[in-house]
């Protein structure tokens, strides 16, 4: 379960011991967006909420969701082609489901790389609307997700907004 201090989000220690759900390479929502270098963003969530999507497919309260994210390093002991993760962690995103705390249901927080607490994004915020809009699942971007897609597939929780965006995407 997420911890607060003083209404802010405690960064989750230990995050990387929960349960990896995948790794984007350079993912923007944003086509202008553009870093000027490579990134990883890995995925990890919070063992209790994995264990209940896999039964119901869809997220608990007090789900946790971590997105972690490194630089892309090309050039490294004998790495001769591709990307490897960098060891510092660039930024750290936490998506919280909580709808006693928060309106919408879930609230997100941004660390950067020393911040042990962060108070929550203002849900003025675009990834708010983004995450309403595009998610497949319960406000999450399930379907970037090989091994939770399947899933909400079989239990079928995906969104409409998400069913209608991926049949306008066939055609």
């Amino acid at each position: 379960m997420p911890h607060y201090v003083d209404g802010k989000l405690a960064r989750p220690a230990d995050y990387r011991q929960w349960i990896y759900l995948t790794t984007g390479f350079d993912m923007s929502y944003n086509p202008t967006l553009r870093f000027g270098h490579h990134m990883f963003d890995n995925v990890f969530v919070d063992p209790e909420a994995w264990r209940v999507f896999q039964r119901t497919g869809t997220w608990p309260e007090g789900a946790t969701l971590v997105l972690e994210a490194r630089g892309a390093v090309g050039k490294g002991s004998i790495n001769a082609e591709g990307h490897f993760q960098d060891r510092e962690v660039m930024a750290l995103e936490v998506h919280v489901k909580d709808s006693a705390r928060f309106r919408d249901g879930w609230g997100f927080f941004a660390f950067d790389g020393t911040t042990r607490e962060a108070p929550m994004i203002p849900e003025k915020a675009d990834c708010y609307a983004c995450h309403r809009q595009h998610a497949a699942v319960d406000t999450t971007f399930v379907q970037f997700y090989p091994t939770l897609l399947p899933l909400a597939e079989a239990k079928g929780t995906l969104s409409a907004g998400y069913r209608a965006e991926r049949l306008t995407s066939k055609d």
